[in-house]
């Protein structure tokens, strides 16, 4: 099977829907003249012309409110943010008005829209550029939250996103764009809210998605070096959340551990601890432990990005404690 990146993979999704279906349309800063500030969108333009794909001024807003118009009106529009630390300035578009449109009107305007671009932390970009939302979406009714970790994955969960009819925010990463994997040349479709094991195991399960589940499977490789046998889950998506596969999960591991890159207060790996402990208690044979940014602002310095984020080493500190294997 070929290997392209997972840039490649978001684009040849987007190319096969909107040659599928003329009114799905791309609209964002820089997505057409230059490609897309991360070559997402490139040869877009040349294919599809300046009515599909639309570059806007730096107005996320604006934006973010025109395609909530024209998804009302019966289009599909894709809405990319450059990052998602900048859909804060359009946060109540999508928090009012497309989470909750269909609810309020009675039904008469489901809508379809994508909002997509990069999370997280991507480096040296300081605390107003290195931030996870996915918590905060993924709190709203009405939105669903995808984050996929593979080429794979992206492309078959944005198709899916793409045909859904309700908003979806759609979170991948900068430090993945380059990230080469295989990809089936035929169509294929990933459905939203199904979790993926990413690695079969007997002793701990840890669940994770988006870029931090490569701390989760290099973990799981390191730990099988001592014979610790760990399940790894890809979420996939966060809301829904694919509670039932994690449950079945731990109901024969007993153990669990969560790697996520977030603040750990109200994070997705908080929901996830209490929906086992609620319906999986009696298989626990250790607490769930977390493995989370520290609770700061994001810093600058790299010496410190590392103190901050979730890393191989804390992740397998992790796993031991729930085995109760001693430093």
């Amino acid at each position: 099977m070929r290997e392209i990146q997972f840039r490649e993979a978001l684009r040849e999704a987007m190319v096969e829907e909107m040659r599928r279906d003329d009114k799905i349309f791309l609209m964002g800063e820089e997505v057409a003249e230059y490609n897309g500030a991360y070559k997402v969108s490139q040869g877009m333009l040349d294919e599809f012309g300046e009515k599909r794909v639309l570059d806007t001024p730096i107005t996320e807003l604006g934006f973010a409110g025109l395609g909530i118009g024209a998804a009302m009106n019966g289009l599909r529009p894709i809405i990319e943010f450059m990052t998602f630390n900048f859909s804060l300035v359009a946060i109540d578009q999508l928090i009012n008005g497309a989470a909750k449109m269909m609810y309020m009107s009675g039904g008469q305007f489901p809508l379809p829209i994508v909002f997509r671009g990069p999370t997280g932390n991507a480096g040296q970009l300081a605390a107003q550029h290195s931030q996870n939302f996915e918590n905060w979406y993924a709190n709203t009714p009405g939105l669903k939250v995808v984050v996929p970790a593979n080429p794979y994955d992206a492309k078959g969960l944005l198709k899916s996103s793409i045909r859904d009819n309700d908003p979806v925010i759609f979170m991948e990463s900068e430090l993945m764009y380059g990230d080469k994997g295989e990809v089936p040349e035929n169509e294929y479709l990933i459905p939203l809210g199904s979790a993926d094991v990413k690695r079969e195991g007997t002793d701990v399960t840890l669940v994770s998605f988006g870029k931090i589940l490569k701390v989760a499977l290099g973990a799981a490789d390191e730990l099988a070096r001592d014979n610790i046998s760990c399940e790894v889950i890809d979420l996939r998506t966060v809301r829904p959340i694919d509670f039932g596969m994690i449950v079945e999960s731990v109901k024969k591991t007993n153990r669990l551990v969560i790697i996520e890159e977030a603040w750990p207060l109200a994070s997705i790996s908080s929901e996830i601890t209490y929906h086992i402990q609620r319906n999986a208690f009696d298989y626990l044979d250790a607490p769930i432990r977390r493995v989370v940014n520290l609770d700061v602002p994001f810093p600058y310095a790299p010496t410190l990005i590392e103190v901050v984020l979730p890393d191989l080493k804390k992740t397998i500190e992790a796993v031991k404690s729930v085995l109760y294997i001693s430093k």
